[in-house]
């Protein structure tokens, strides 16, 4: 039995990895940054998955709000 979750993540795991290999021109595997530099990039990578989870904290807090405005005007 397959989990159809993990199935969907593999798929854009695999599709990431296609995209990177036609932008960068090479595999991660082969890929042979300094230590400093995958350091750098995966610093990059965790403050934007920050912002984007900020982002959707306003937004639920935003819709929460107007959901109870809404309902206050009921």
């Amino acid at each position: 039995m397959k989990d159809p979750i993990v199935e969907s993540v593999v798929k854009k795991y695999e599709e990431r990895s296609r995209v990177g290999i036609h932008k960068y021109g090479t595999t991660l595997q082969d890929n042979s940054l300094p230590l400093n530099e995958w350091l750098t990039h995966l610093q990059e990578e965790l403050m934007d998955a920050t912002l984007y989870i900020e982002k959707l904290k306003q937004e639920q807090s935003y819709d929460i709000t107007l959901q109870g405005n809404q309902n206050a005007i009921r």
